[in-house]
């Protein structure tokens, strides 16, 4: 059982209280009214008129591991995001045509990585320090604007295997999906990287949504480097490697007599680069025999489908953009070469439900991912060969749980709940020198502050 924060996350969490409650207090105070009037609003009035719109968001967290985990501790991180939005036809004369670019400023530890070693990163915006180009595009209408064709560096996860009703959660999985982002090179076009690539949107009626997209496979050179060490700053620009292929079809629908929106997606991806087996070597061997080389077989291409879900489940009184939303999605993938070949997330977000706090929202949510047959065996020929009895990965899940409480125009702040069941699949803990336990589930708490200037 989780008690009062232990010490060494008082003071952490007590400099962040005080740190919300000053910016909350001096941004209230500013102006009776919007206090981003003082922002970027007055230069973007004077912009428009040559179709030019400035964006810029902070993202502060301090998140605390208080149980469980390789150890206890707690972070702060951040994210500076400032981004041009152009409508060409006003800057140039380029008809139907947009650019889009921003860039990150990235600084703090990760907690997922320094305290509890799990795959699904406790938080979305976690990443290496960086100052980092992230997006730069163009998209250009055509046929009247049913077919929108993006090229450039951008991300997957906007678009494909995406819902509306999972914005509000902190972990990284209950963005982009927990199995993409674990097995694919890089992590495939996600947070912190984006590869250039080409994506087609096609609205084929009212109903149907059509979604392809071709994308340069890794965002990083290969090689046991992390591929943000090999990318720190966004400007590889590769578009060499073997590509990655993903697309989705879309179908929304209305039901009852209220009309509650729903939609139903269902897709696939294929990769055609070169994977390791999880268990086998060339040779024909598990990868934990002391008589092979220990090399692994190669796998050529790997594949996934997937499916997403969502509905609304009920209107609030304060406007249809508002009230009770669910949402579902799932993936399956070879568990020759992937560490992870089955994942299911869901959950809910309530907004709406105070006159007095409109644009308040809570939402709860858990993810599911289950470790490949592969893996498992070789944790099993690992235990044959070597005699110890190391823990066998099975799956990791974690529950989320979260309030965003608007409080000033622009300004969110989310306390925030996580418990992470077998970090790493269950994998050994590093601080055991017997090898044979594993990492124990980790309780989170936190607090994400959120400025849009």
């Amino acid at each position: 059982m989780v008690g009062a924060f232990p010490c060494w996350m008082a003071r952490p969490m007590m400099a962040l209280a005080g740190l919300v409650a000053c910016c909350v207090i001096s941004l209230s105070s500013a102006h009776a009214g919007d206090w981003r009037d003082s922002g970027l609003k007055p230069i973007n009035d004077r912009l428009a008129e040559w179709g030019v719109a400035l964006s810029a968001t902070y993202i502060g967290e301090a998140l605390g591991n208080a149980s469980g985990g390789i150890r206890r501790g707690a972070i702060y991180e951040g994210r500076f995001d400032l981004g041009v939005d152009v409508d060409l036809d006003k800057a140039v004369g380029w008809s139907g045509a947009t650019f889009h670019a921003n860039v990150y400023q990235i600084h703090g530890n990760g907690l997922s990585r320094d305290y509890i070693g799990n795959l699904m990163l406790v938080s979305g915006i976690e990443a290496l320090p960086a100052t980092r180009l992230y997006e730069f595009w163009i998209e250009q209408a055509l046929f009247g604007g049913k077919l929108l064709v993006k090229v450039g560096q951008q991300p997957s996860d906007l678009e494909f295997i995406d819902s509306r009703y999972d914005d509000i959660f902190v972990n990284s999985a209950l963005g982009w999906p927990g199995i993409t982002g674990v097995i694919l090179p890089a992590g495939g076009p996600s947070p912190p990287l984006a590869v250039p690539g080409v994506r087609l949107k096609a609205f084929l009626s009212e109903q149907f949504t059509a979604y392809l997209a071709v994308f340069n496979g890794s965002a990083a050179a290969p090689g046991p480097v992390d591929p943000q060490i090999s990318n720190p700053h966004g400007l590889a620009f590769r578009v060499n490697d073997p590509p990655w292929v993903i697309g989705q079809l879309k179908y929304g629908y209305k039901l009852g007599a209220s009309e509650l929106p729903g939609s139903i997606t269902g897709g696939g991806w294929y990769h055609f680069n070169e994977f390791d087996d999880e268990r086998w070597t060339a040779e024909g061997l598990s990868q934990a025999d002391p008589l092979g080389t220990g090399e692994p077989l190669m796998r050529r291409g790997n594949r996934g489908i997937f499916a997403v879900y969502e509905q609304r489940l009920a209107f609030s009184a304060l406007g249809p953009d508002k009230g009770i939303g669910f949402f579902a999605r799932t993936s399956i993938s070879p568990s020759d070469r992937n560490l992870i070949s089955f994942y299911l997330d869901g959950g809910i977000q309530v907004s709406g439900f105070s006159a007095e706090r409109p644009d308040d929202k809570f939402g709860i949510a858990m993810t599911y991912a289950r470790v490949s047959d592969g893996a498992r065996a070789l944790d099993r020929d690992v235990q044959r060969f070597t005699g110890i009895a190391t823990p066998v990965r099975d799956f990791e899940a974690v529950l989320e749980m979260t309030y965003l409480a608007m409080v000033a125009p622009g300004v969110a702040v989310q306390p925030v709940f996580q418990y992470v069941m077998h970090p790493a699949g269950g994998a050994v803990d590093p601080n055991d020198a017997t090898q044979t336990k594993r990492i124990k589930d980790a309780a989170v708490f936190g607090v994400r502050t959120t400025i849009n200037f």
